[in-house]
């Protein structure tokens, strides 16, 4: 099977790619990944997402299209430009919070309530944080992480922290795991009990 044609694309994807280009953003998301998360959040009716790494917003935008009226969504960054940009994008919809911290001082602080989807694309809970992170997804909640595959942007020595993160989610007995050799390298991970 070959990937078709974006034709789910966010209405508001072509204005923060242009962004993107604008600041000169090295880090922007898969459309794969985009769509996605678009597609497991729609699965999850009048629920909660988290997405740690907020960046320009491009993952955010699709996961904001996945959403129902009822559905809530906190995105955490620690560049307050970045935050900056993506309030203007979404600040006007009271479902999405966004919050400037370091992700680690977040995830080591948060006390409410779990999640339906939580999206892990920054260091605090992918690497660090993991234990943090997994705690807060609800039985039958997702769990997703990219960038698994080899990147030539990668630093050296980031290779052996994928491994060792691969390894200790695949050990979990509390997450079913499936990794996708697609896109920039996906895991999905659901809480069983």
């Amino acid at each position: 099977m070959i990937d078709t044609p974006f034709n789910n694309l966010p209405k508001i994807h072509a204005r923060i790619e242009a962004k993107s280009k604008e600041i000169d953003f090295s880090m922007p998301s898969d459309l794969h990944i985009g769509s996605l998360l678009q597609t497991l959040i729609a699965s999850k009716p009048n629920s909660r997402f988290l997405e740690l790494g907020t960046g320009i917003g491009l993952s955010l935008s699709w996961m904001i299209e996945g959403m129902d009226a009822n559905s809530s969504l906190i995105s955490v960054d620690n560049d307050p430009e970045l935050i900056q940009i993506s309030t203007e994008f979404f600040g006007e919809d009271k479902r999405v919070t966004l919050i400037c911290e370091d992700g680690s001082v977040w995830l080591k602080n948060y006390s409410g309530a779990k999640f339906d989807l939580i999206f892990a694309d920054a260091w605090p809970g992918k690497y660090s944080e993991i234990e943090e992170a997994l705690n807060l997804v609800t039985v039958g909640g997702f769990y997703v992480i990219d960038d698994m595959s080899k990147q030539e942007n990668w630093p050296v020595g980031h290779e052996d922290h994928v491994i060792k993160l691969l390894d200790y989610l695949q050990a979990r007995e509390d997450f079913k795991i499936t990794t996708l050799n697609w896109s920039t390298g996906v895991l999905v991970a659901v809480r069983s009990n």
